[in-house]
């Protein structure tokens, strides 16, 4: 595998056949990311098409886990290097700070020194996919837990832009990956005071922490979704000896089906979870939550109330909707630009009953195989393949001995029917390794053919011949 300036990145490169390389630029790599480019690498030939991975950290993370690592887990390393070995992929150790899809180029600047392929060294979003960590500017801001200095950059070989660290890395075809982060709604001081785990560096920032934390003080998770539920149980099981409290908007698990949502209960009674219930937090403080009845203690606050796509997308001309999430059709193609495709959280894709589907790992892995193949189709000339998006299950850890399998409509309504206690928890695990076995092996273990591509880019110009005197 090839870092930095590897051969054939940023450019159109000519071979001696005398065709160019197409030029796919995949930002980010988290699960839709590097699903996306280890799929096109198996489905296109090496000698027509150019594959650049953009990252700002060497190692893959597994985003499901970060309530684990928050705790004291170790995690597995998956470094890229092993992952997109012989595959032709070239991983670029950057971080995004803009993009232009009018001129087709990418604005990146190289990662700050301190990547790391330590156990529990992962990352799903955040500093892993790519996205910037100043602040700011709309189309370099972190919003708080994209930030993080792990990556190993190299600022040669793209055409700096006059020793600004900036560099312009150009395309054909642009896979936009760069995910999410937390999402604050404008909280007063949850941003300052708050912990997120919607990444690596914001993961490592509470399990520190946590572990700082002496018995019997208080710890508040700050929303009853998925996320909030796994953090909040996680912290409980690890930590017995801390005050755990869940604040939820609405009803605990009102989502789930009665067998769901009474499993739900019972297990956070017996983790001794206490639960605030149509509850809703109007202001962080160093050690305390505000609602509207009043102050909840907490040493530690834990954010968990969603999601929000990064700004570069809104900063560009690309059609998105107010949120920020790219507007795709039906093969994950930008219907304002069709040499872009967005994948994962940052993009506003539709499922069963047009409705959007939400974001999640459930939700990125099959649409990175949907951009990939119909990418392959159209260069290839064969046909483009559509397949419907839908949910079959809600995958919930309670801890590392319960969980929660919540059998779903494939617009995404419980159904009756769900698994519960250490059957459930085995599950939901097979469910986490399956996921990353599937971004090293991306198309599912089944042999794929490598075809030419048929449709060239633009050609290059050439520079006119100087000018000669008589």
């Amino acid at each position: 595998m090839q870092h930095g300036n590897a051969q054939g990145q940023g450019h159109v490169q000519e071979h001696g056949h005398g065709r160019a390389q197409h030029r796919v630029v995949v930002l980010g790599a988290g699960y839709a990311g590097a699903i996306a480019a280890g799929r096109l690498a198996r489905r296109l030939r090496r000698e027509d098409v150019a594959i650049t991975l953009v990252n700002a950290e060497p190692d893959f993370v597994e985003r499901v886990r970060m309530h684990q690592l928050a705790v004291g887990q170790e995690l597995r390393p998956r470094p890229f290097s092993e992952m997109f070995a012989g595959t032709g992929v070239r991983l670029r150790l950057a971080r995004v700070t803009a993009v232009d899809v009018d001129g087709r180029t990418v604005s990146i600047t190289e990662a700050e020194p301190g990547g790391s392929s330590a156990s529990g060294a992962s990352n799903g979003s955040g500093a892993s996919n790519g996205l910037g960590s100043s602040s700011g500017s709309s189309t370099s801001e972190g919003l708080g837990a994209s930030g993080g200095s792990d990556g190993l950059g190299s600022s040669s070989g793209l055409g700096d832009s006059g020793g600004s660290g900036i560099e312009e890395l150009p395309y054909d075809t642009l896979v936009y990956a760069l995910g999410s982060t937390w999402n604050t709604h404008d909280v007063p001081g949850a941003a300052e005071h708050a912990h997120d785990i919607a990444g690596r560096p914001g993961a490592l920032r509470l399990r520190a922490r946590l572990a700082a934390l002496g018995a019997g003080q208080p710890v508040v998770v700050v929303g009853g979704g998925l996320t909030g539920l796994e953090a909040a149980t996680e912290i409980a099981e690890a930590r017995p000896d801390l005050q755990v409290t869940l604040a939820a908007r609405g009803a605990l698990g009102d989502w789930l089906s009665p067998k769901g949502a009474r499993h739900l209960r019972k297990v956070m009674a017996g983790l001794g979870i206490t639960v605030h219930e149509n509850t809703t937090v109007t202001g962080v403080g160093a050690d305390h939550v505000t609602t509207a009845a009043g102050d909840l203690p907490a040493s530690a606050t834990i954010w968990t109330t969603g999601f929000a796509a990064h700004p570069i997308a809104r900063a560009t001309t690309l059609r998105t909707d107010a949120t920020g999430r790219i507007e795709v059709d039906g093969t994950m193609r930008s219907l304002s630009h069709p040499d872009v495709y967005a994948i994962g959280d940052a993009a506003l894709a539709q499922g069963p009953g047009d409705q959007p589907l939400r974001m999640s790992c459930a939700s990125g892995i099959p649409m990175a195989w949907q951009a990939a193949d119909a990418i392959a189709a159209r260069l290839t000339g064969t046909k483009c393949p559509t397949a419907p998006l839908r949910y079959f299950n809600q995958c919930i850890s309670l801890g590392r001995k319960e969980g929660l399998i919540q059998y779903v409509t494939a617009d995404d309504r419980a159904r009756t029917a769900a698994l519960t206690g250490r059957l459930a928890a085995f599950y939901k695990e097979l469910v986490c390794k399956g996921a990353a076995w599937g971004v090293a092996n991306p198309t599912l273990a089944v042999p794929s053919r490598r075809r030419p591509t048929v449709v060239q880019p633009a050609p290059v110009p050439t520079p006119a011949p100087e000018a000669t005197t008589a």
